[in-house]
């Protein structure tokens, strides 16, 4: 279990760091489009490359931050029944909805991604907007994000089964989203 946890340490940083850099194009997506409106209003020009480019940012920080809010403990959840629930129970749910409905449907995606993808990529793909951009970039993104979050899961399985058997302790209750992540993210630190 010490080899598991050390990997799943390992994920976490790679998952940190690519969404908290993931995070920074927001502010890039608000600068183009900033831009953008003052290029179109000031000179009365535009291009559909600045509307895509602000998509694709979007996008991108959508696919390459799930990872990250999985670790973070961020996704939507029904806290309101969770809540009143044991740390071990609440562990085995996360466990049994990890294995069972998660790591399949990112195993599922990622596997439809690649050849989405691959056929942008060989062809050259490119928007039908007039000036717009290629498209293989988003369409890799979209892979990249669902390897990341495939590889969140594992890690969000090993914490988990780490939990169960004592080889972690149970994180504290939950006081919101987040409270509880960097609760797990010490614990694992601190257990190393």
């Amino acid at each position: 279990m010490r080899a598991l946890l050390a990997l799943s340490r390992g994920i976490d940083a790679v998952t940190r760091v690519v969404g908290q850099a993931a995070a920074w194009l927001i502010l890039v997506a608000v600068l183009v489009s900033a831009g953008n409106a003052v290029i179109r209003k000031a000179f009365n020009m535009s291009s559909n490359s600045w509307l895509e480019l602000q998509w694709y940012l979007f996008g991108a920080v959508f696919m390459l931050c799930a990872a990250w809010a999985l670790q973070r403990n961020a996704h939507v959840r029904i806290d309101v029944v969770t809540a009143h629930l044991r740390a071990r129970t609440r562990a085995w749910i996360d466990l049994i909805c990890h294995v069972l409905f998660l790591a399949p449907f990112v195993l599922l995606m990622t596997w439809l991604s690649w050849p989405f993808f691959m056929r942008s990529l060989a062809s050259g793909e490119s928007s039908s907007n007039a000036g717009g951009l290629i498209l293989w970039p988003a369409k890799g993104l979209v892979l990249l994000g669902f390897i990341v979050l495939i590889v969140q899961t594992v890690s969000e399985i090993i914490k988990r089964v780490a939990h169960l058997t004592g080889h972690l302790p149970m994180p504290a209750a939950d006081t919101g989203h987040t409270g509880g992540a960097a609760a797990a993210d010490g614990e694992i630190a601190h257990n190393a």
